[in-house]
């Protein structure tokens, strides 16, 4: 038989605030975290609003002389540092105190760090003459005055994996996968694969991301993917809603700490749900589009289910990609009726994208966190801002107001450019 893995331990950094307890309450009230973007100046961009994580502050997680050492990363690190800090104290384990360090790992769906876009506009006016004419040469030497190799490292997405192995003494498997907007959750279920055929004893993951920066937003807007509700923020993000426009940009982090089920029950842990099932595959189809009957994701749900030895009416609640674009809304619709059949009629369906904006990489993590809350506490999140139906997004949304619910099983779906397809299955024990 292979081993059981369950959540022993959760932490994220959001829009709806930065500790469990913040971002459950606000989930469930339906508050939104979106707002006129306030870190660069908007002017000019057709999408001018995002789901900015505030207030944070990473000295609330680690001591002055470990702050320091993160002085030069970007937020993507902060954030998931953050996230992983809490989520390994709310496991309660002694990570320092593991008999085999070399059973302890951590696989993350992180995204890219962030540049100082500052200094490169500055270097870039410094090295265009009086002539309009960009001296390349001057460019070049200004940046190798000013940057060094520790900012450029800090740039790939594989360094806030290093960067948690360190803190915590994780010898273990250290991985980092980015597949676009199913990254994090794809790293939930590889880290439990690496637990269930016995390669590892505890795993972290999760995933953290920030593209609110002026390249990241040009590059959303510029494929047409964003809302352009600039003067109704907290509106903007509507999915399934008829009058949906985009997706809004979000950030943050969130991180879990999975467990082997008999190491966790001897320890007395408390556990949010066990990871049952994981289904993953590829439209092969386009780059940036879903196919319309949503084919891959109907197949990484039924992978999922098939993994679990469950069937679609054991699913008590799903938690959908939900992007509030016209294409993904539809499909979306489309695979859950293909993958659960009669069930898709009934079960409670929600998308909380409609209150953090859409994390990218990190998303699917933030959702399989809000997942394992509304199975802990029995209440299904809202969609929010759903006003006017679709007829072709005609399932139960649990529109506008949490919904309490009897949960055992719920289902956490996440997709990604690239043609990306994740499916986890969580349920109580």
């Amino acid at each position: 038989m292979r081993r059981r893995v369950v959540v022993t331990g959760i932490g994220c950094i959001s829009p709806l605030g930065n500790s469990i307890d913040q971002v459950w309450a606000a989930a469930r009230e339906g508050v939104s975290g979106v707002s006129p973007i306030s870190r660069f100046v908007r002017t000019g961009f057709p999408s001018q609003i995002a789901a900015e994580v505030r207030g944070f502050d990473l000295a609330t997680w680690l001591d002055a002389d470990q702050v320091h050492a993160f002085d030069r990363t970007g937020p993507n690190v902060k954030f998931g540092i953050a996230a992983a800090v809490q989520a390994v104290r709310d496991s309660g384990i002694d990570v320092r105190g593991l008999a085999d360090p070399t059973r302890f790992g951590v696989y993350l769906g992180a995204g890219e760090g962030m540049q100082d876009f500052d200094l490169l506009m500055s270097m870039i006016a410094q090295a265009t003459g009086d002539n309009n004419q960009f001296d390349l040469a001057e460019f070049t030497r200004l940046s190798l005055n000013a940057l060094n190799a520790e900012q450029e490292y800090n740039q790939e997405p594989n360094v806030l994996a290093a960067k948690i192995a360190g803190l915590f003494g994780a010898e273990g498997p250290n991985l980092n996968t980015l597949t676009a907007c199913a990254a994090s959750a794809q790293a939930i279920g590889e880290g439990t694969d690496l637990i269930r055929n016995d390669k590892a004893d505890i795993m972290i993951v999760g995933g953290s991301h920030s593209m609110i920066h002026p390249f990241g937003l040009t590059g959303f807007c510029l494929l047409g993917t964003l809302s352009t509700r600039n003067d109704d923020p907290t509106a903007a993000s509507r999915p399934f809603d008829r009058e949906r426009d985009g997706f809004v940009l979000g950030e943050g982090a969130a991180m879990l700490v999975l467990e082997e089920y008999e190491s966790a029950r001897r320890r007395g842990a408390q556990i949010y749900g066990e990871v049952r099932g994981y289904g993953v595959a590829s439209d092969a189809y386009r780059i940036t589009d879903i196919p319309s009957d949503g084919n891959g994701l109907t197949r990484a749900m039924q992978h999922s289910l098939r993994d679990a030895g469950l069937n679609p009416d054991n699913i008590s609640y799903v938690n959908a990609h939900g992007t509030s674009t016209g294409a993904n809304d539809k499909a979306e619709t489309q695979a859950l009726k293909h993958a659960l059949g009669t069930h898709a009629e009934s079960v409670p369906i929600s998308s909380t994208k409609s209150m953090t904006g859409h994390l990218v990489a990190a998303c699917g993590a933030l959702e399989a966190v809000l997942s394992l809350l509304a199975l802990r506490d029995g209440t299904a999140p809202p969609t929010m801002n759903y006003e006017y139906p679709d007829p072709e997004c005609d399932l139960d949304y649990v529109p506008n107001a949490a919904r309490d619910l009897k949960l055992d099983t719920v289902m956490s779906n996440n997709s990604g450019f690239g043609g990306q397809n994740v499916s986890l299955i969580l349920s109580r024990l």
